[in-house]
């Protein structure tokens, strides 16, 4: 059972698919996640984004090295128990300065029923800034609009990696007490 949500927090992943679009990103590479479902759903609506589902994170990585070098704006969809899996990838971009915008849901945070998520949920953050990653967090569905489009500019602009962290108390969280 998730937590209730209000009608704004519902609207977030339409909010971060029109930023996508406006970004004019055309490959997304995501390992399948309830978080996500929405947004996935969308763009895999659009014949102009080309989506692929990973078996792992660290694929979508790569993956989006060489669609920017062919001329393609990517990003990566995760849940923040992926983001380990990329670390060793993520030097590529800081060594061969190449964009990567990555949007992480958040798990083993605020309101987590799952002991497996807590460990790299308590330090997803702490993990992508040593790997060299901008990361901005969002507390409120209202904010992740302006947080995308903000990370989006910053990466494809200055040619870094960026990720946003949607906090779980965005996206809810399921409550199996009940």
């Amino acid at each position: 059972m998730h937590t209730d949500h209000d009608t704004q927090s519902l609207q977030w992943p339409q909010d971060i698919y029109d930023v996508l679009q406006d970004a004019h990103v055309t490959q997304v590479a995501y390992v399948p996640d309830a978080g996500h479902s929405a947004l996935i759903k969308s763009c895999q609506a659009n014949p102009q984004m080309h989506t692929i589902s990973l078996t792992s994170e660290e694929e979508g990585v790569a993956m989006l090295a060489g669609s920017w070098l062919g001329g393609a704006r990517g990003v990566l969809l995760m849940q923040s128990s992926g983001v380990g899996n990329c670390i060793n990838m993520l030097s590529l971009f800081q060594e061969c300065r190449l964009p990567l915008l990555m949007i992480v849901t958040m798990r083993g945070v605020w309101g987590e029923f799952n002991p497996w998520q807590v460990p790299m949920g308590s330090s997803t953050a702490d993990a992508l800034t040593t790997a060299g990653v901008s990361v901005h967090s969002v507390e409120q569905a209202h904010d992740i609009r302006q947080t995308v489009y903000a990370a989006s500019q910053l990466a494809f602009n200055t040619y870094r990696p960026v990720a946003v962290l949607i906090q779980q108390r965005v996206i809810g969280f399921k409550n199996w007490s009940k």
